[in-house]
């Protein structure tokens, strides 16, 4: 079985995840720019209140028996100094059904190690 994993980060914490992902065999990485808020409501400076706070999503499909390694990977290395702080961000998952190759047309039944073949 395969899984989707989603973690949004902190942006400055990206590349550190990306490479850490890099260096356990998970090169396969979709990496995109996003804003939004979780239950700290965004953030007030001074008198000016972000609503919605940068963050990066990593997404990745990998075999489901990896799944707590690259969970416990992506969490060590986005996680602030100590216990962590508000805003360091989430991870989701979520089964895949299927996989394609869009320049092959073939149907992946697994994923191979490292990542979406």
């Amino acid at each position: 079985m395969m899984i989707m994993i989603r973690a949004i980060v902190r942006p400055e914490k990206s590349d550190a995840v990306l490479a850490a992902l890099m260096d356990a065999g998970f090169p396969a990485v979709t990496k995109y720019a996003v804003a939004g808020r979780g239950k700290q409501r965004g953030i007030k400076i001074g008198e000016v209140t972000y609503d919605e706070i940068p963050k990066t999503m990593l997404m990745m499909v990998v075999n489901a028996a990896d799944k707590d390694f690259v969970i416990e990977t992506i969490m060590k290395t986005a996680r602030s100094v100590g216990k962590g702080a508000f805003g360091d961000g989430k991870i989701f998952i979520s089964p895949v059904e299927d996989v394609y190759t869009v320049s092959s047309g073939v149907r992946d039944t697994a994923i191979s190690e490292g990542g979406a073949k």
